[in-house]
């Protein structure tokens, strides 16, 4: 298992994420919301997903405010699809 992946925030990022599609991107703001996070702990997260080359994190003004996206990069939709898989033979086994 992707131990960066596996974290529940970052489990979280990704899949709110991976329902975009590529090259959507998400704010800030709305990211946070989503996930039920603060600033700062979605901040420290998203800088370890951006530190794997798992999320793109870009930075612009609109109206003089400051706005952050957040994207899925191919990196991370794989390593994401690769966690997904990991998870359904570990409930694939137990069913059986």
């Amino acid at each position: 298992m992707d131990e960066i992946v596996h974290q529940p925030i970052r489990l979280k990022i990704m899949a709110a994420l991976n329902a975009l599609r590529s090259g959507e991107t998400l704010d800030f703001s709305s990211l946070k919301t989503l996930i039920g996070a603060t600033d700062g702990n979605l901040g420290a997260h998203l800088t370890t997903l951006e530190d794997a080359g798992y999320v793109a994190v870009t930075k612009d003004f609109v109206a003089r405010k400051p706005r952050t996206q957040v994207s899925l990069t191919r990196a991370g939709r794989k390593a994401f699809a690769q966690h997904v898989a990991e998870l359904r033979d570990i409930i694939d086994a137990s069913d059986r």
